[in-house]
């Protein structure tokens, strides 16, 4: 690692990053699972097999969340300043969906508890699709731009008093937050599928994966035709000054054919495959092919929005103040020191490999969630 320079450390830790931010979007088929509560279920015991087979999860998802932040915190630490100490509305509203998560998995089903199940499930649901559309939004305004400007000591001004909630009044911003409540609901219900035996619920999970798939292709499409056709936020290799270019993201897809157009393109087709395979076939395999595919979807928008001499955190205000991967970086020391120990990541991914392995070793009944005295609580 100590022979990297700077610039390829940069990319490394874009490519980090990504990653992580590209599994917690696959793992955010709890908040999809959630965000089928109030519609799928028809009884009290199909709710308490869809709760209790989330809750073996959704620490994973939240986890994943502090752990993204902490990355790009590290990494792009002129980012995190800049977003966070700016558009703080957006985050602490994100945070407070997933707090609202946290609290609702573990006081729904305790005696007398104040509020009843309902009011703990209407957590759970806003959870699954505000908090989802706001990180939509917000992962939006890596295209759009945003409201802030940097001086020379690099102390942000923002100048808009929505503080980041504007983000989700883009029409862009807005199509991407819905596209992504859609595909997590996509993958909530595949997982639900592949994790619950119980006859009734299988063959719902099936047809609302198709259903939401169907729901989430305008949003996408949309996303996608403005994505090849809007104004870039490009950067000077030399000069480093930033500047509006037609088409930009359009030449990043293509000048990235791996990581940029094919990811893309074979992500977007693992995910209707995975609907498929559960739809038309009977599969109850199909989150795999959709995960993986998800992940690709994101590395690829990652991708396109970070490399190729591309301003990721771009400023509406004032273009010099746009953020990048070589202007928002940490030193080579910094990322140097954290290359070693990301070598670590690997032995964690197996790690919760094997633990997801124990606990879905056996698929969720209806007995275990009914028998009093049962392990699972939620």
């Amino acid at each position: 690692m100590g022979s990297l320079d700077l610039s390829q450390l940069q990319h490394l830790w874009w490519l980090l990053v990504s990653v992580v931010g590209a599994l917690f979007i696959f793992l955010t088929f709890v908040q999809g699972g959630q965000g089928l509560l109030l519609t799928m279920p028809e009884d009290e015991t199909e709710k308490t097999l869809i709760v209790n087979s989330l809750g073996k999860k959704w620490e994973l998802t939240f986890t994943t969340l502090v752990l993204f932040g902490g990355a790009f915190f590290a990494a792009f630490p002129l980012f995190y300043a800049t977003s966070f100490g700016g558009a703080y509305w957006v985050w602490m509203l994100i945070l407070f969906t997933f707090v609202l998560q946290a609290v609702s998995y573990e006081y729904r089903r305790k005696q007398d508890n104040l509020l009843g199940e309902r009011t703990y499930e209407l957590f759970l649901f806003i959870n699954g699709t505000v908090g989802v559309l706001l990180i939509g939004a917000a992962v939006g305004t890596f295209f759009t731009g945003s409201n802030f400007t940097l001086d020379a000591y690099n102390s942000v001004t923002w100048h808009n008093p929505g503080r980041g909630i504007e983000a989700a009044f883009s029409l862009f911003n807005l199509s991407f937050g819905v596209f992504l409540v859609f595909l997590a609901r996509v993958l909530g219900a595949l997982y639900l599928n592949n994790n619950i035996d119980h006859a009734p619920l299988v063959e719902k999970t099936a047809q609302a994966a198709y259903k939401n798939l169907l729901y989430a292709l305008p949003f996408l499409l949309y996303v996608l035709l403005r994505l090849v056709t809007m104004k870039g936020y490009a950067v000077d290799p030399v000069t480093a000054q930033v500047s509006l270019v037609k088409g930009k993201y359009l030449a990043n897809l293509l000048a990235m054919p791996v990581n940029g157009l094919g990811f893309l393109l074979i992500g977007l087709v693992l995910v209707v495959l995975g609907v498929a395979l559960a739809r038309f076939k009977g599969s109850r395999q199909g989150i795999w092919p959709a995960g993986l595919g998800t992940v690709l979807v994101v590395l690829a928008v990652f991708a396109i929005a970070g490399y190729n001499n591309t301003a990721f955190y771009p400023s509406k205000i004032d273009l010099q103040s746009s953020l990048t991967i070589v202007n928002a970086s940490s030193s080579h020391y910094t990322l140097t020191a954290m290359s070693y120990i990301a070598l670590a990541i690997p032995v964690v991914l197996v790690y919760v490999a094997y633990v997801w392995r124990l606990l879905d070793a056996r698929k969720l009944t209806a007995a275990d969630v009914l028998v009093k005295g049962s392990d699972e609580k939620y």
